[in-house]
């Protein structure tokens, strides 16, 4: 498509440039050359402009004046003649460049042509060289080009991950003041399903369901099944193949989801589980699963009780909402508040204790809430029914934030207190009794900080070991296909987050802290540590006697 664009364009443009990129100059070649210039070669007469050169360039189309040289006779042509010739060409040339990040860097183009861009890898970067190629289309603040970049991705370590960025870069409906999204590109996805070769009927429309009555290909073959079954099948033969599934997710995606899918080779958990509860999760109707909105104190009134509203530009997505009796449900013992649905469930949290950095950046504050096994009637068990991922303006806000949550629920909190501004903001407020201590210390062993706050330090090698079993064991038990039936977790972002952790780099996956401080704290009887009692034998000096033989005899 992009081909066809590049010569219709460039065979009705004067005086204009069009370029070719690719994930190497290899690949740009032989896009000019096998389908760039065939498609010129068999335009029809009328439609060919001159051509300079060979027939079959190898490097540059040039619809220009083929050069003559000057011999004595043609300086003795007329300027009007002359012109006439040169008007006759169009000035235009369609060439391809070796891929680098300053490709075609200073020049002006009509049309640049971005192919395979999901599969730059190191050191090519098409964020890069996007930056340096757009000022190629632009001529200060007026537009003189275009670009056409399509491309399925690689896995994100081999360039797909630049190309997400890109993408979601690319949002239509996010523009900054000047009318333009972030890349100045306009994204677009198209299912596989609308272009997949052997189920076009002999209009040129996809034959999506199998049909009832045989219906003839744009081929000329019969066309028996719809193209979705057939994907569905291909996918059902690769499940035991997470990989090669990945791998075919990407090259025949049938959402977002799909084209950027990742490698398992380095994932710490189950992607085949992960990526099974996000597609049923996209397939089914989330906005009857997960509701969006906001925390408030009732009339503006700190420490009463807190109400929920649901905003479209809330910080809090919930999938579960506790009866009216659960609500608010706060027990005070000596002036401090303690939690009292203490066991149906329970929060984790990666805080953060500066409000913002001097770029602008840092990471998000993340809260979860999961609940726990229970039998208890309208509470789901061991279900994540809390999501919030989100950086306030303050740390202030967040933190109440997260208080809120906790006294709406009436459930504890199990926090870092390596960043104690959040665990100092309960203390303050009189909600000691809410923050957690550590399951894995008995109490009198706790230090002074951790005894006055509560929380856990979430640096220690067995802390990280623990916390990432934790997930691994909560995706294996309750995320994705389970006795024919999928599992209930249905934040899409903390699943995304999951599938990319790495336990090496791990501050940097703000869901994934938070989600598995939340299961540890429900099955904290799981890293009690070993209490046994040593039982001391006391003597009391009695004397024992031996009845063997005829006497007795003192036992010494």
């Amino acid at each position: 498509m992009a081909s066809s664009e590049t010569v219709n364009l460039a065979t009705t443009s004067k005086d204009s440039r069009f370029g070719v990129l690719s994930k190497t100059g290899a690949d740009a070649k032989k896009m000019f050359t096998d389908k760039i210039v065939p498609i010129s070669i068999n335009y029809p007469f009328f439609f060919k402009p001159i051509q300079d050169g060979m027939e079959r360039p190898k490097t540059e189309l040039s619809y220009k004046i083929p050069s003559k040289r000057l011999t004595r006779n043609s300086l003795k042509e007329t300027n009007q003649k002359e012109e006439e010739r040169l008007g006759a060409g169009l000035d235009t040339t369609i060439d391809w460049k070796n891929t680098g990040d300053n490709s075609y860097d200073g020049e002006k183009l009509q049309l640049l042509v971005h192919d395979e861009s999901g599969k730059w890898e190191r050191p090519d970067n098409i964020l890069n060289n996007w930056r340096v190629t757009k000022t190629c289309l632009r001529l200060g603040a007026k537009i003189v080009g275009k670009c056409m970049m399509g491309s399925t991705s690689n896995a994100l370590s081999k360039g797909g991950d630049n190309f997400k960025k890109l993408f979601y870069n690319s949002d239509v409906t996010n523009r900054n003041r000047n009318g333009q999204t972030a890349s100045g590109l306009y994204s677009l996805f198209i299912p596989m399903e609308w272009g997949y070769e052997g189920f076009i009927d002999k209009y040129g429309y996809p034959v999506f369901d199998s049909p009832q009555k045989e219906v003839e290909g744009i081929d000329g073959e019969t066309i028996y099944t719809g193209v979705i079954e057939h994907w569905d099948n291909e996918v059902d033969g690769l499940k035991n193949d997470s990989d090669a599934l990945n791998e075919y997710y990407r090259q025949f995606p049938r959402s977002e989801k799909h084209a950027f899918r990742d490698e398992t080779i380095n994932s710490l958990f189950n992607l085949t589980k992960i990526y099974e509860q996000i597609d049923f999760n996209e397939e089914t109707i989330m906005a009857s699963r997960v509701v969006r909105g906001s925390f408030s104190w009732a009339n503006g009134i700190k420490d009463s009780s807190v109400i929920w509203t649901p905003t479209k530009n809330g910080r809090f997505y919930i999938s579960w909402m506790p009866n009216d009796d659960m609500q608010n449900k706060v027990i005070e013992k000596n002036g401090i508040k303690y939690p009292g649905n203490n066991d149906l469930g329970a929060f984790g949290c990666d805080s953060y204790d500066i409000s913002g950095t001097v770029d602008g950046s840092g990471s998000n504050g993340a809260l979860h809430g999961l609940t726990t096994w229970s039998m208890v009637n309208d509470v789901p068990s061991t279900k994540f029914f809390l999501e919030y991922i989100a950086r306030p303006q303050t740390a202030e806000i967040f933190f109440e934030d997260v208080l809120m949550a906790c006294v709406f629920y009436g459930m504890p909190i199990l926090a870092e207190n390596n960043k104690p501004r959040l665990l100092y903001h309960f203390k303050r407020r009189g909600y000691r009794g809410f923050s957690m201590n550590r399951p894995d210390k008995l109490r009198a062993k706790l230090s002074k900080t951790e005894a006055e706050l509560g929380g856990i330090p979430n640096t220690s090698e067995d802390i990280k070991q623990a916390h990432a079993a934790a997930i691994e064991s909560y995706i294996e038990e309750h995320v994705g296909y389970i006795n024919e039936n999928h599992g209930n977790m249905f934040f899409q972002r903390t699943l995304e987050d999951w599938a990319k952790f790495d336990i090496s780099k791990r501050t940097t996956y703000d869901a994934s802290i938070s989600s598995g401080l939340a299961i540890m704290a429900c099955r904290k009887h799981m890293y009690r540590p070993n209490s046994k009692r040593i039982v001391k034998t006391l003597d009391f000096k009695f004397s024992k006697y031996s009845n063997d033989g005829s006497r007795s005899q003192i036992i010494k």
